[in-house]
């Protein structure tokens, strides 16, 4: 298992060997909800604890819990490379946006699980 998922949230899960202890944080959010255990279960056990005190803690503050991953970001290219795929995608009769998920899908499909 590369993260942990829970309530729509992924976290990730590192190991620092000075203090033999599991930590993570929430991956996808710009805040910062982290966690840790001295095992796999007692990692995962925090994990879920800190998921829930965040989504608590928004609901006590009256604030709306980010939202992971939420499908949508903003892409830095090359004007050149911005072209080429604008082109190609007209040339498809499909929109860069559906160009560029298609792009990324077929790579990340290409990884394992």
């Amino acid at each position: 298992m590369k993260y942990l998922e829970y309530k729509g949230y992924t976290g990730s899960i590192e190991y620092s060997p000075e203090y033999s202890l599991l930590y993570g944080k929430v991956l996808g959010i710009k805040g910062l909800v982290s966690y840790e255990g001295e095992t796999g279960k007692l990692l995962e056990a925090d994990f879920r604890e800190a998921i829930d005190a965040y989504l608590a803690d928004c609901k006590e503050g009256g604030k709306s819990p980010e939202k992971p991953f939420k499908g949508s970001f903003n892409v830095r290219i090359p004007a050149t490379l911005h072209q080429r795929a604008a082109l190609l995608a007209m040339e498809a009769k499909t929109s860069l946006n559906n160009f560029v998920a298609e792009a990324i899908r077929d790579r990340v499909d290409k990884e394992p699980a």
